[in-house]
């Protein structure tokens, strides 16, 4: 809109714009978080600065400072709230018919959150306990559960081995696959942990 200048042509007045809404610091967190997310799962983390993160949340770098301490405290917020999504999707340490199903729907709602979780962070040393801590908890859950088919002694450990490390590679093989037959998947990655325990049990 212009308005008449007495000392000359007109001037143009600067339209309103829409007040930008202030999130409350929670919530604020969160938007980090996502965008953080995103970044780190695109890049990793040794590629990803700080700077790739407040442009992915289109906040400033001193913005990313109110809330985190440092890249590798963004990094690890990251990865601790998705375990914590995880174990909320996931639920019991009981291995049965909705385990792998309930796996898959937390991978699927969060893929890039569990691609760092256990793809990205396992080759970060800085990261190392947490992923450590993981496989450590999904191999005694799976020893426990799988006690009640496998008899005590070598072939229950190896396989308390490899069906969480197969699980879990399967789950992401499946996202980068770009999530074929979703019905279907829980059954399919199914059939390969049955074999392994088939596999691991006494020869008739």
């Amino acid at each position: 809109m212009s308005t008449p200048n007495s000392d000359g042509p007109s001037t143009r007045v600067p339209a309103r714009q829409a007040p930008v809404r202030r999130l409350r610091r929670p919530e604020r967190r969160e938007q980090i978080l996502d965008a953080a997310t995103r970044a780190f799962a695109h890049a990793g983390y040794t590629k990803t600065g700080l700077d790739d993160v407040a442009a992915e949340a289109n906040l400033t770098r001193a913005m990313l400072y109110r809330h985190f301490d440092s890249k590798a405290d963004l990094y690890r917020a990251v990865l601790d709230r998705a375990c914590t999504r995880l174990g909320e999707a996931t639920g019991t340490d009981d291995f049965d018919d909705e385990a792998i199903p309930a796996l898959l729907r937390a991978a699927a709602a969060e893929p890039d959150g569990f691609k760092l979780l256990f793809r990205y962070a396992a080759r970060e040393d800085e990261f190392r306990d947490l992923t450590d801590s993981l496989t450590s908890t999904s191999r005694e859950t799976a020893h426990r559960n799988l006690a009640r088919f496998i008899p005590a002694g070598p072939w229950l450990d190896w396989a308390a081995r490899v069906i969480p490390a197969l699980t879990i590679e399967a789950v992401i093989a499946w996202l980068d696959a770009g999530q074929p037959d979703p019905e279907q998947a829980a059954d399919r990655i199914g059939r390969a942990v049955h074999a392994v325990i088939a596999a691991a049990s006494p020869t008739p």
